[in-house]
């Protein structure tokens, strides 16, 4: 009987709690298994889609949306990049991915993504609650957890489960769901951040370009063929009100020049922000009846472009994991998730804190400092070693069980 105050009783094997690209790829995945689920999330389908976010995608996660029905778009309208440039002593150097390691990586905004994995669902007919409020997630100790929330229309919700799956970002209400006393967070803050815009101008480059100097470091990066975003280094409580354009492109060009008179194409810029560099990640990844996957479990830096990568291999496995407990009735299966999930986790973690010392300047370094970082850079692109080493970690290598 449902308890008073509830206008809707909802039963479905898995309630997941966030309805972005991680959430909506796992109801995804668990209707091609069979498994029916809902989620959830308090933001509107409109202000999700109408955030802008960068995005790289490995070429197995691309193949993933692709192949498993989600949408083809990604071929039609993302940039296929074969490689990366890195520039440091004034000079261009080209990390060719698919001569390396044999893949590339993919430009496509996870704004997209979620746009792809909304319309599947809706095309689908699956169930999405957008614009919540009250949200309770409840016994999840139990056999029998529940959510309850404010729908946007006021009805009141309860949806009954046998697992709920927290993917409800780096501001997780669910992460907290486990006990102080049980869980252990590890935790990094970095002394700098990215200035981040999006500017009204042609593509400077083909392929992403990363660049260090004695002026700091920059990320030139592309969105469409007359809008791109790019990044520099900044102070983490920098006032993006003290940055005219004017200021913010000198800034840019001077990160990038170089002997052969690279320059960036420049135009009106029409969003400014500032990005906090943090790793974090969250253990143990399962309690109870409840699982935590993409950043409600683990964030990373954006230098290594890991985050929305990390989030579709975590629900991959999460997949799996839970059409088999279901289909057994077997909970112990369950304890597979976190270790594969772990292992790509940490090496991701490396990985973002090696490009991220790699390329940026630590408040109060040197010249020795530079000219060191100087030598690391020419050892990984002067060696086949070491091009190859970043060209694997960054399309995304395979792990046992992937």
């Amino acid at each position: 009987m449902a308890d008073l105050g509830t206008d809707h009783v909802s039963d479905v094997p898995v309630v997941v709690v966030g309805g972005g690209p991680a959430g909506l790829m796992l109801t995804h995945l668990l209707a091609r298994a069979g498994v029916e689920s809902i989620a959830v999330d308090t933001r509107t389908r409109h202000e999700i889609e109408t955030t802008h976010r960068a995005g790289i995608l490995e070429a197995g996660a691309a193949r993933d949306l692709v192949e498993t029905g989600v949408s083809d778009r990604i071929l039609r309208d993302g940039h296929e990049h074969e490689g990366t440039e890195l520039r440091f002593d004034g000079r261009a150097h080209r990390i060719h991915f698919k001569e390396l390691v044999g893949e590339s990586v993919w430009l496509y905004p996870q704004t997209d993504v979620f746009i792809d994995l909304a319309d599947a669902r809706a095309r689908d007919g699956g169930t999405v609650h957008f614009g919540i409020s009250d949200t309770e997630v409840l016994d999840i100790e139990t056999d029998h957890p529940r959510v309850r929330f404010t729908a946007e229309d006021g009805a009141r919700h309860e949806i009954r489960a046998r697992y709920v799956v927290g993917a409800d970002g780096s501001r997780s209400m669910c992460r907290d769901l486990v006990p102080e006393g049980r869980r252990h967070r590890f935790a990094k803050e970095y002394p700098f951040a990215w200035f981040g815009i999006l500017a009204e101008a042609p593509m400077s480059a083909p392929e992403l370009v990363y660049a260090q100097s004695e002026h700091g470091f920059a990320l030139i990066s592309q969105r469409t063929e007359t809008v791109q975003r790019m990044y520099f280094q900044c102070d983490p409580d920098e006032d993006v009100d003290s940055w005219p354009d004017e200021r913010i492109w000198e800034t840019l060009q001077a990160r990038v020049a170089g002997e052969d008179g690279f320059r960036l194409k420049e135009g009106p810029v029409f969003e400014k922000t500032v990005l906090r560099f943090r790793s974090f990640v969250q253990q143990p990844m399962r309690w109870g009846s409840m699982c935590l996957a993409g950043d409600a479990a683990h964030t990373v830096p954006p230098t290594g472009a890991r985050g929305l990568n990390l989030a579709l291999h975590d629900v991959k496995v999460l997949a799996d994991v839970l059409t088999r407990a279901l289909g057994t009735g077997d909970d112990a299966v369950l304890e597979e998730y976190q270790p594969r999930a772990l292992q790509r986790v940490w090496r991701a973690q490396n990985f973002s804190y090696w490009m991220t010392q790699l390329l940026h300047t630590a408040p109060g370094t040197g010249d020795f400092d530079h000219r060191r970082q100087v030598g690391e850079l020419d050892n990984v692109v002067g060696t086949r070693a070491g091009r190859t080493y970043l060209a694997e970690q960054y399309t995304g290598w395979p792990t046992r069980e992937s």
